[in-house]
């Protein structure tokens, strides 16, 4: 199943993080990165007052569910330190690994949600699987990444 994940770092070395991330990913799972995007420094969206994030996304095959895949990041983030019991939403964290799509499949539960719930409302998700795959087509709105891209610049530019 070709996916995109949401990757993020706003604490400590946070090229270090995303780099150590996709490592463990690719070597402990299997999982190959097919494509990587550009990392984008932006500004946190929400939570405490806290530094600023880099962000990525990166698209690769893997043959895990869904609900596998998400305990296969959980577990990444935990090893680089990151504790989601213990942080609040928006919180500050050393690395961030979402699914924001698994193929055309959408995912509605109350521990999952895929497409990501808020993947079309942020700018340092679009813009970087934007210069993936402009043309995925969102299951749920029927829009391409290229053109929510260009509504939220509309409403929201970006630096």
């Amino acid at each position: 199943m070709r996916v995109f994940i949401g990757v993020g770092s706003n604490l400590g070395d946070r090229l270090g993080n995303i780099e150590q991330a996709r490592s463990v990913l690719e070597k402990e799972t299997g999982v190959r990165a097919l494509c990587v995007s550009p990392i984008y420094e932006t500004e946190p969206v929400g939570g405490p007052p806290q530094g600023k994030y880099l962000n990525a996304v990166w698209e690769f095959e893997t043959e895990l569910e869904p609900e596998k895949l998400m305990d296969v990041l959980s577990s990444v983030e935990g090893r680089l330190g990151r504790q989601r019991d213990r942080q609040g939403k928006n919180a500050p964290r050393v690395i961030d690994l979402d699914i924001l799509a698994y193929g055309n499949e959408i995912v509605e539960r109350s521990d999952l949600m895929i497409p990501h719930p808020r993947l079309h409302e942020r700018w340092f998700v679009l813009k970087p699987f934007s210069d993936l795959a402009p043309d995925w087509i969102h299951p749920k709105f029927g829009r391409t990444i290229r053109d929510l891209l260009e509504e939220i610049n509309e409403n929201y530019p970006q630096p």
